[in-house]
């Protein structure tokens, strides 16, 4: 009887360890490795956005607006930077939530599960950030790198940068708000230049999306996109 209470405790111990050693590792292990991905992407896309030199198409706003009636302060010309689609996986910018202590981390192209191993993943369906739209980007939240962990402290105005070939895009928090998994509304196209940020919610549970919006302040593409954004709204 005694050996059988044994072997039942020993079990229960190592089940235990086996357990928070699972835990450990996926709380703090994927974090060690994201680390050292992160590393290595940021010293390459470093180079690479250094070494781009960006062309902008001039843009004639009342042409372009035809009989709509163009937006206070914007100029006879507006230029507009198109960025092409980054090949799946590869990374393409630095995102900065100054609010919650994230710093130039590297993001990908592709939200599957490989992709967002390495950062932030931006939705291919949705248009990038920097360009008219809704850009859509998913992160971790408690693992490898956890990059959102803290996205449920952004407020309305909190500050969200994104810089990618063509430029630094600084975005305004407008709203944040908690969903369910089936609302894929939140990716919807919008008129005007949006980023919209999702994770699971609450941590430590993919039960619901935490979803948080922003619209565009400044960037290259700023005039273009409240061009667009005037033109879309006539229609």
């Amino acid at each position: 009887m005694r050996y059988r209470v044994q072997v039942v405790g020993w079990t229960l111990i190592w089940s235990g360890l086996l357990v928070f050693g699972y835990l450990g590792w996926l709380l703090f292990g994927t974090d060690v490795i994201n680390s050292g991905v992160q590393t290595a992407a940021s010293e390459k896309l470093i180079g690479r956005l250094a070494a781009s030199d960006p062309t902008a198409d001039s843009i004639d706003s009342d042409a372009y607006l035809g009989t709509t009636e163009r937006p206070e302060g914007l100029p006879d010309t507006v230029s507009f930077y198109e960025e092409s689609q980054p090949a799946s996986g590869e990374s393409f910018g630095f995102l900065s939530i100054p609010k919650i202590g994230l710093e130039d981390v590297v993001m990908y192209e592709g939200v599957d599960t490989a992709t967002l191993k390495n950062g932030p993943g931006h939705m291919p369906s949705t248009p990038l950030p920097g360009q008219p739209g809704n850009a859509v980007l998913s992160g971790h939240r408690t693992t490898y790198g956890r990059p959102f962990f803290d996205l449920d402290q952004l407020e309305p105005g909190d500050e969200i940068t994104v810089e990618t070939s063509i430029g630094v895009h600084i975005y305004q928090v407008t709203q944040v708000l908690v969903v369910l998994p089936t609302d894929v509304w939140v990716t919807d196209p919008r008129p005007g230049g949006w980023l919209t940020l999702t994770t699971c919610n609450p941590k430590f549970s993919a039960r619901e999306r935490l979803i948080v919006f922003a619209t565009v302040v400044s960037g290259p593409n700023y005039d273009y996109i409240r061009l667009h954004e005037a033109r879309f709204n006539q229609t």
